[in-house]
């Protein structure tokens, strides 16, 4: 029983450190020299400009900051939540509320990633000015944290509804 808490803890903390991998890193977007993610965009390791209301799809690029910044967050609190019915709860019962939480923050990491992913092409068109010189490139691996992120907080939450608490 207690390798599969172990197990759980370990994975729990594995699905958050994923997420604030994915969120802070700036690799959502790369090609050679240049890397964009949610926060700035940089055309070398030193030139990087910050996303701000001029930039063109602000309002979708807050979206998807927020909903990951929310994914983190709630992961966090589900972790919380979680050591607290450890040992609160009776035996036999369920972790409901952390597995809701968990959920949540799948949810919310799926939402920042379907949002990113759908417009990139829109906000690379209209933002020109910082994405010049850059023809093609492929989603970087702060890009692929987040769905490996949802993938998890996705199971854990499973695991949560399903998990019994025993002695």
């Amino acid at each position: 029983m207690l390798v599969l808490l172990a197990f759980i803890i370990i994975f729990h903390i594995t699905s958050a450190a994923l997420l604030f991998i994915a969120t802070i890193d700036n690799a959502w977007w790369v090609e050679g020299e240049f890397f964009a993610d949610l926060w700035s965009v940089c055309s070398n390791t030193t030139n990087c400009t910050a996303i701000s209301d001029t930039y063109a799809y602000y309002t979708t690029m807050q979206a998807v900051q927020a909903t990951m910044i929310l994914s983190t967050i709630l992961c966090c609190i589900a972790f919380l939540v979680f050591l607290l019915q450890l040992f609160r709860l009776k035996q036999g019962e369920r972790f409901v509320l952390t597995s809701i939480i968990q959920l949540m923050a799948c949810l919310c990491v799926m939402i920042a990633a379907s949002i990113y992913t759908d417009r990139r092409e829109d906000i690379h068109k209209e933002n020109p000015e910082l994405y010049q010189g850059v023809s093609g490139g492929t989603y970087g691996y702060s890009f692929i944290l987040a769905w490996v992120a949802f993938a998890f907080t996705f199971l854990s939450g499973l695991m949560y509804l399903i998990l019994r608490k025993r002695k």
